[in-house]
């Protein structure tokens, strides 16, 4: 039977509080710690925490806040949503999550990407002209880290390690490594080469969009000849006791940030109305948890995603209104979810029986009609 895994990630976005004035970065990143010890207690999986380097957002140091979470945990996975790679060093990120992997008692996980903003090119002296370069380099550096054998290695960006060792160490096997990617088949087809399991953040449109992206995931793993990795997904949600009051409550802050991004990257303004159709069709998991487990689990069908990772913070939306979905997440719609697959795995092994039967019956009629020819 298929092993399945639930998740929730948070960017630390900038919250309101009660009196609709914004909390400080130190108050964000304390909440932040309380919703992962909360993730921890209600038997989720992962809690992932994103990088960024804007000011709409408190965590710009990831492994700081997974590591305080760690030393208030006890089984929960804890990793990046995503580590920036292209603007970080790759010796300096794997120390850091195997000093996380350490502390945690091996449940630290990294997720490498390129980011989805631009600031910490800027702020840590790398060219945006050499934006695809840097993440290839320095993604073909960490893979050749992640043996903890001595590493030679050359590149055009960074200075050679030659027969270098890199410390902490991991202690049993390697550090746990994902790609994360937003849609380009290269992207997909870059994460096979180096075999390593897939993210798909789908921030926009249909879960079944990005379904031929996860069979050229599983066909270029065959192709370089990697044994098979798991998918997961990443998309943003919001949880309430009632759709209305879900949609009703995310709305507004849902509205700002989009609005605020598409200002800088020139889109147009949102309408409820998009927002409503992705909250039904789209890449927005909000309403109650009977509708959001059902459509979770179509994600999970038709991408053959094992993990489903549920981004939590949404701008402005309250720390309170955050830990109300990651309660209602954990102790009504995975539950959910996972009886949903597991009705699919015995409508399943129902067909394959009855199939099994059918065959024996014709088998028994052709031997019965040879009998009687003879």
């Amino acid at each position: 039977m298929t092993h399945y895994e639930f998740g929730v990630d948070t960017f630390g976005d900038i919250t309101l509080d009660a009196n609709g004035a914004k909390l400080s970065h130190a108050q964000v990143l304390r909440n932040v710690v309380e919703e992962g010890v909360l993730a921890d207690r209600l038997g989720l999986d992962f809690f992932g925490v994103g990088e960024h380097h804007r000011h709409e957002f408190a965590v710009s140091a990831p492994e700081v806040v997974l590591a305080a979470i760690a030393a208030r945990t006890e089984r929960i996975h804890l990793g990046s949503a995503v580590t920036v790679l292209s603007s970080d060093d790759p010796v300096r990120v794997h120390q850091r999550f195997a000093t996380l992997d350490g502390i945690s008692n091996g449940r630290a996980e990294v997720i490498l990407g390129r980011g989805s903003f631009i600031e910490s090119f800027p702020l840590f002296g790398y060219d945006l002209a050499q934006y695809q370069e840097l993440f290839d380099e320095k993604l073909e550096l960490f893979a050749a880290l992640l043996p903890q054998e001595p590493v030679t290695w050359s590149g055009k960006l960074r200075p050679a390690l030659t027969d270098q060792l890199v410390f902490p160490t991991v202690e049993h096997g390697s550090l746990k490594t994902w790609i994360g990617v937003g849609g380009s088949p290269e992207s997909v087809v870059r994460a096979a080469h180096y075999g390593l399991p897939l993210v798909l953040a789908i921030i926009g449109g249909s879960a079944a969009r990005f379904a031929p992206l996860a069979d050229l995931y599983r066909r270029a793993l065959d192709q370089f000849g990697h044994e098979p990795q798991p998918v997961a997904i990443h998309s943003p949600g919001f949880i309430a006791d009632s759709r209305a009051e879900a949609l009703d409550t995310l709305w507004p802050h849902y509205e700002a940030m989009m609005n605020k991004i598409g200002a800088e990257r020139g889109w147009g303004p949102t309408t409820r109305g998009h927002f409503e159709s992705e909250a039904v069709n789209g890449a927005l998991y909000a309403g109650e948890p009977e509708a959001v487990a059902k459509r979770i689990a179509d994600a999970l069908r038709v991408t053959g995603a094992t993990r489903f990772d549920m981004k939590v913070s949404n701008g402005g939306l309250s720390h309170e209104a955050i830990m109300g979905s990651i309660e209602r997440y954990a102790t009504q719609v995975v539950p959910r979810v996972r009886e949903l697959l597991a009705a699919d795995v015995d409508i399943e092994a129902d067909l394959a029986a009855a199939r099994e039967l059918a065959a024996q019956d014709r088998a028994d009629a052709a031997a019965e009609r040879s009998s009687t020819v003879e």
